[in-house]
């Protein structure tokens, strides 16, 4: 530390206020904690106890306290007076009982004041306004009178006057809107007696520079970190500077830059907040000292860096002097270091391009791990982005790490928030599988919920299409798939019992829940049936912990506020109810590391770790886009004296500065952002452009874009000495006696086109899950018209009667509806169903009539038949949807509502189903009722419901022909049976490729089809 350096003393010729200086590439805090230290221990201990400090926030004061325990090395040390001058109270000094006589009401809180206006604007200005609407004008019109307290407009009233203007009917429209609630709002306020929490930080910060420019204090103050961009503030630190013992330390003034260029420095610079501190306090930047420091003959390095950065980041009009700064630069280098002062500035500094972002939050993760492996060395994330830092943060905890989050994390994505959440989704959907299966697995949902009975009502309730009422998801547990159609002799399934019960549970709560709503409810009356949804589900133990006072908070102001704001439809409860959550920040604290920290880009300006990772370098994000003012165009916040949207960039753009100054920092950028390209950083384009510029041929100049922790995590989850290439065909060779020996028509027509599929579903005993509460596909669409074909033929075996495609139509809208299509669905399908049926009637007429009458139908029936093998019996099965019998004849039929076999493919043994049917039913195997009759007649019947209405598919025809395709069909298998009887036959995939192609199965992702036909371009010759 310097001499005798003294930040408080002033001698006979040091009048002018006191103002100090940390470069950007030191380390803020604990500068300021060490000169305190030196400073103390050089008078007295006790006098630093005496001592002011003023930080920024909270998070800094916290921040500093840290510090200064470390640069005290474990000694006691007194801690000085540390306040956050954005967060001062009239309770605590500098504010001490009676010292300015404040009596200022208690301010609003920030939700209460939000519904509070909204209502406002409800009852005053608009009745019509959605609760939503209202809310999002609340929060709009809140900012705007924020902003007016923050930069102290003497009359925001007058924004009515702009109206007289020439402007466009919406701006109009908007400025007297704004001028008459700016007169509303205060009335409100006062009816409360409450004030609004700008309003009052403001007050505070007036009052305290009123009261130190009059009164000067007499005991040592300090005000450190701050940038003044609030002009109360800015007064604040200007009394401090001018006190006795006062003194202002301001973060990275760049007292290099040239005076013109400084002259033009505007509010997307990063010295833009500053210049205007500075001109506010009438000090020229030549009046600001450096802060003295301990090892300031370690500092080339950094002033190099610093220097680079702020070059970089100069005014868009002087970047055409970028080659006489450099030129300078070295110049001014020449003797004193042999290092290039650009290289010298771009040491340590690493731009890391990852490809999307769950990349990014491994490749970030990994390097604050890797940070620890250093004892002592300390990492710090800063990024603006919540989203990143969270996935950051779960990427740790794989390693039992949960670092210091400064930013918090949205309510939304906490357990308490989750489930407030999922049961507003709940009131809106009351059946919709993924919101009700994620409700029944929450964690804060009772444990006396039987696991088998939600995996039940999970299996054979929710996969697959929604059900359309509570009665279709009781018909799906008492039938569930793989049980067959309607069989009343089985016994019940095990487990259905609970489920049912379980079922009765949530529909008596859902009636509960949704009985406000007739459609609309009063959002008070919605809020209570939500807490009340959520504690029958949860008990009053969802609402402990940090997640659940924010959520309890967030619903009591909901509920007390929410009879002024009108009525609200299920949809638009749950988009608010999202929406608060989504805006809501919770901080939870529970840190396990305190050398590794995740700091949003405000504190990163002050709080400096070993190694800095600065993420989120992406246009929009950091720097964040100018905000678009709702009420209010660029002239006329210029006319009310508002700032311009920019200050923010500019802002953010000294955050970038100080933390990109650390020794060590990684600039992280994400090519991609939600399968979207991002445009990266204009302050990465600058630095790269500064280096391209500098770059000659005896001084190249280049930006570090290599980092061994990029390939660490790229290889961390992969497998050892892997050689990246595609995969080959799988061919699984399983013992002969795991191999099936009973199969069913439709899984022999599997296993020739591919034998994989049959590998992975018979031997490994791998069963496909439909996705829960999925659209109704096409299956679901041909199981609905099958039932409703085979319950009709049933009833009526004899005559059809005129009403049979009225009452088929009727049924086949039934069966959709249970299917769970929805009623977009329906009403294309109702037309189809019409006309399919309108179709099937001709056709029944027509069949019916052949051989006098005398046709027999069977429907839906079950058949096997035995082969007797070298290998062993092998067992044959097969439902066949429809067998026609008549004296010297039979005709086996199946329905497809998608695309049927053509008569090639059944010819070439690839769709075996209706051959092998035949060779059941010609041996017997379907039972004495249907007999042995010969076969004269295969087909596919399609009720299309399109042209004529369908399509039916004759595939053989007539004795000879029907016994040909037979047998061929049971040479085929024969063959194919003994063939697999052997061990050296593998199962492989696609073993016909080029009837593959629009014939994806279940398992194709298990076989990795996609590397070894596509990208490794396999032999389609192979067969089965």
């Amino acid at each position: 530390m310097t001499g005798a350096f003294d930040p408080f003393f002033r001698g006979p010729d040091d009048a002018a206020p006191r103002w100090f200086s940390i470069d950007a590439h030191r380390p803020f805090l604990s500068d300021l904690a060490a000169a305190l230290l030196d400073w103390s221990g050089r008078q007295s201990p006790e006098m630093l106890s005496d001592a002011m400090l003023l930080l920024p926030n909270r998070r800094a004061v916290r921040s500093f306290e840290q510090a200064l325990l470390a640069v005290g090395d474990g000694r006691p040390v007194l801690m000085p007076q540390v306040r956050a001058l954005g967060d001062l109270e009239e309770d605590e000094a500098p504010f001490t009982p009676g010292a300015l006589g404040l009596d200022l009401p208690p301010a609003i809180s920030p939700l209460h004041r939000r519904f509070e206006m909204a209502r406002m604007i409800v009852e005053e200005f608009d009745s019509g306004l959605s609760v939503r609407r209202a809310l999002d004008l609340a929060r709009t019109l809140g900012a705007f009178l924020e902003s007016c307290q923050i930069e102290e407009i003497e009359d925001p009233g007058r924004v009515a006057g702009l109206v007289e203007g020439d402007l466009a009917d919406h701006w109009r429209e908007q400025a007297r809107f704004l001028g008459l609630a700016v007169e509303a709002w205060p009335k409100r306020l006062a009816t409360l007696g409450l004030v609004d929490p700008a309003w009052r930080r403001v007050k505070l910060l007036r009052l305290l520079a009123e009261h130190w420019t009059d009164h000067p204090p007499t005991t040592p103050v300090l005000a450190a970190g701050s940038t003044g961009t609030v002009p109360a503030a800015a007064a604040v630190l200007r009394a401090v500077a001018g006190a006795p013992q006062g003194a202002v330390i301001v973060p990275g003034l760049d007292r290099t830059l040239p005076d013109d260029v400084w002259d033009k420095v505007d509010d997307l610079h990063p010295q833009a907040a500053l210049k205007i501190l500075l001109e506010r306090s009438e000090v020229s930047r030549a009046g600001v000292r450096p802060w003295p420091v301990a090892d300031a003959a370690s500092q080339a390095s950094g002033q190099a860096r610093e220097r680079v950065l702020n070059e970089a980041l100069r005014p868009a009009e002087t970047t055409g002097d970028w080659r006489t700064a450099i030129s300078a630069l070295r110049a001014g280098a020449a003797g004193h270091d042999p290092v290039d002062p650009v290289v010298r500035g771009l040491e340590g500094l690493t731009l890391l391009d990852l490809p999307d972002e769950e990349t990014t939050a491994a490749t970030i993760a990994l390097a604050m791990r890797e940070a620890l492996e250093v004892p002592g060395r300390t990492c710090a994330l800063v990024t603006p982005d919540l989203d990143l830092g969270r996935r950051v943060a779960a990427r740790l905890e794989r390693w039992g790490i949960r670092p210091d989050n400064s930013a918090g994390v949205d309510l939304r994505t906490l357990a308490a928030g989750r489930l407030v959440d999922l049961v507003a989704r709940w009131m809106e959907r009351p059946l919709d599988a993924p919101t009700l299966l994620s409700l029944l697995k929450h964690p804060r949902v009772r444990p006396d919920l039987s696991e088998d009975a939600v995996g039940y009502v999970e299996r054979h309730g929710f996969r697959g299409a929604a059900p359309r009422d509570w009665s279709v998801l009781r018909h799906r547990l008492m039938t569930p798939k793989g049980r067959g159609r309607s069989r009343p002799d089985d016994a019940p399934p095990e487990g259905l019992a609970e489920a049912l019960a379980l079922v009765d549970r949530l529909e008596s709560l859902a009636a509960q829940m949704l009985q406000p709503f007739s459609p609309t409810a009063p959002l008070d009356q919605a809020a209570l049936r939500l807490v009340a949804t959520v504690e029958a589900l949860g008990g009053t133990r969802v609402w402990s912990g940090p997640d659940g006072d924010a959520a309890s908070a967030l619903l009591a102001e909901l509920i007390e506020a929410g009879a002024a704001l009108g009525a609200v439809t299920r949809a638009e409860f749950r988009l608010l109810v999202g929406d608060l959550l989504g805006e809501t920040t919770v901080r939870q604290g529970g840190a396990t590391h305190p050398r590794l920290r995740i700091l949003g880009a405000i504190e990163g300006r002050l709080v400096r770790a070993d190694r800095m990772i600065l993420a989120g370098l992406e246009e929009t994000i950091w720097p964040p886009s100018a905000p678009v003012d709702p009420f209010l165009s660029r002239p006329m916040r210029e006319t009310m004296g508002l700032p311009s949207p920019e200050k923010r960039i500019g802002q953010s753009a000294q955050d970038f500065v100080q933390a990109a100054s650390a020794p060590e920092a990684l600039l992280v950028h994400c090519q991609r952002r939600g399968g979207q390209p991002t445009v990266r950083s204009r302050w990465l384009w600058r630095l790269q452009m500064l280096a391209n510029g500098a770059s000659t041929d005896h001084h190249p100049v280049t930006l570090t874009t290599d980092d061994p922790v990029r390939d660490w995590s790229r290889m961390l989850d992969a497998p050892p000495n892997l050689v990246p290439r595609p995969a080959t065909r799988p061919a699984p060779r399983p013992p002969v006696e795991q191999r099936p020996r009973s199969l069913y028509v439709t899984r022999i027509e599997r296993w020739i086109r591919d034998p994989y599929a049959l590998y992975a579903q018979w031997i490994l005993g791998l069963e496909s899950l439909d996705r829960p509460g999925q659209p109704a596909t096409a299956m679901e669409r041909g199981n609905a018209i099958h039932a409703a074909i085979e319950q009709l033929t049933v009833e009526r075996p004899d005559d059809i009667g005129d009403d049979f495609a009225e009452v088929l139509a009727t049924r086949i809208v039934s069966e959709l509806v249970k299917a769970g299509f929805d009623e977009a669905a329906l009403a294309r399908e109702q037309p189809l169903a019409e006309a399919s049926a309108r179709w099937l009637a001709d056709q029944e007429r027509v069949r019916r009539s052949r051989a006098e009458g005398a046709v027999a139908i069977h429907a839906e029936q079950r058949g096997r038949m035995t082969l007797t093998l070298p290998g062993g019996d092998f067992i044959l099965q097969a439902y066949a949807d429809r067998i026609e019998t008549w004296p010297g004849g039979a005709a086996v039929l199946d329905f497809k509502t998608g695309a049927a076999p053509s008569k090639k493919e059944v010819e070439a043994g690839l769709a075996p189903q209706l051959t092998l049917t035949a060779a059941i039913l010609e041996a017997g195997g379907f039972g004495p009722d249907i007999g042995r009759g010969p076969v004269t007649e295969l087909a596919y019947v399609r009720p299309t419901g399109r042209g004529e209405g369908g399509e039916w598919k004759t595939v053989a025809a007539g004795l000879e022909g029907t016994a040909t395709a037979t047998g061929d069909a049971m040479e085929g298998l024969m063959r194919r049976i003994a063939s697999f009887d052997r061990v050296e036959t593998p199962y492989v995939s696609w073993a016909v490729p080029k009837f593959m192609s629009l014939r994806g199965g279940n398992y194709d992702h298990l076989a990795r089809v996609w590397e070894w036909h596509v990208m490794g371009a396999a032999d389609e010759g192979e067969g089965g």
